[in-house]
């Protein structure tokens, strides 16, 4: 259902199109299949130079790619949105961290980047049809957590349902 004013539909567009975004990062930190493949729509591209494919595939590829981190973190930067009646053009910039292990010892692999994305509204309902990462920056180093391995209470991230954010009557109870 669309909006009378259209000043609150341009509002709508962008908080639908930017929670697209907010979605892809939070699947891919845990590992949500489900989630990462509802932003785009069955027949989206997605190119990276590394990885060129359909949407489907790219969720496939990245969440396999993943599974093998320790932990992922990825956060959103500037969002810029350009809507065009049923199809909009976004550049949303991004940092990602990822733990990994590499020769037997951790690092911490960061990636900074940019998505240039196409997105479509089919049938009310806003979802990625292309996106390309640009990859402005990365670098690799030696692990360092001296706080974390010094205060073994602190409260830690999990994937998936082992995550507090995903134990939401725990949270309630808080």
């Amino acid at each position: 259902m669309r909006a009378r004013d259209p000043a609150l539909q341009e509002l709508l567009d962008h908080r639908a199109i930017a929670q697209l975004s907010i979605d892809y990062m939070r699947a891919l930190d845990r590992l949500d299949r489900d989630l990462l493949r509802s932003v785009y729509h069955p027949d989206a591209t997605d190119d990276r130079g590394f990885f060129a494919g359909s949407g489907p595939e790219f969720c496939d590829f990245a969440l396999g790619v993943l599974a093998s981190h320790k932990v992922n973190h990825h956060m959103i930067g500037q969002t810029n949105i350009a809507i065009e009646g049923d199809v909009a053009f976004g550049e949303i910039y991004f940092n990602a961290y990822h733990r990994i292990e590499s020769d037997g010892e951790d690092k911490d692999f960061v990636v900074i980047g940019r998505y240039v994305d196409r997105y479509e509204r089919r049938e009310g309902v806003w979802k990625i049809a292309h996106r390309s990462e640009l990859n402005d920056s990365c670098w690799t180093v030696p692990a360092a957590d001296d706080w974390l391995r010094q205060t073994p209470s602190a409260l830690r991230g999990a994937r998936g349902s082992a995550d507090l954010s995903a134990r939401r009557d725990e949270v309630r109870r808080r």
